[in-house]
């Protein structure tokens, strides 16, 4: 999604697309980095829901990291607070219920969330909203056709019982998050520089 969107113009602004690593050592500085170069007007960070069936706005991040799995570098947080001190939870500042009646208005499947989880995607919410001033959010999407597809053929190579799995066209989940960031940049005015920044990330 971040490289789909990279250098498009949408709202009068210049999207910067950026990939970041699975990984939370070393998150806030990056992130930090990131907001630094970029000087964004607004972020719409996205990251991958396998399992869900529409598009899904986050309406909180938790000061929780919590892992059912490791990483990408094996390393796995239980019950970890992301900021000593910090608020138990934020709320994303994107115009959330105007992009879900833009989506639903478009015919793309979306719905309001209250949980990020507490992998990389909900860290990242948490530590964007930590640090800045701009309308910030994060979108999790649902897996690709083909993604789905390569998950059923390793279960029946396994003769496992692989039961039905969600997905959505790429086509379909660019224009929705190209909607996102219009909707958000009509309440903001174009920017010098870079406007908004998607995160590809699993969580």
């Amino acid at each position: 999604m971040a490289r789909a969107l990279d250098g498009a113009t949408i709202g009068g602004h210049t999207v910067v697309g950026r990939v970041l690593p699975v990984a939370l050592a070393g998150l806030g500085v990056r992130l930090e980095r990131l907001v630094r170069a970029v000087e964004p007007a607004l972020i719409v960070a996205t990251g991958l829901a396998p399992g869900e069936p529409v598009i899904r706005l986050e309406r909180v991040g938790v000061n929780l990291a919590d892992f059912t799995l490791p990483d990408n570098r094996g390393r796995t947080v239980r019950d970890k607070p992301l900021a000593l001190g910090g608020p138990d939870g934020l709320l994303a500042t994107l115009p959330l219920r105007a992009i879900l009646n833009g989506l639903l208005a478009a015919g793309i499947p979306a719905r309001l969330s209250e949980t990020a989880g507490l992998y990389l995607c909900n860290a990242t919410l948490y530590r964007l909203l930590s640090m800045v001033r701009v309308p910030c959010g994060f979108i999790h999407l649902p897996c690709l056709p083909e993604q789905v597809a390569k998950g059923l053929a390793k279960a029946h190579l396994r003769d496992d019982e692989a039961g039905p799995q969600p997905s959505m066209a790429l086509d379909t989940m660019v224009a929705a998050v190209r909607l996102a960031v219009a909707i958000s940049a009509r309440r903001r005015p174009p920017a010098r520089r870079g406007a908004t920044r998607g995160t590809g990330r699993r969580g």
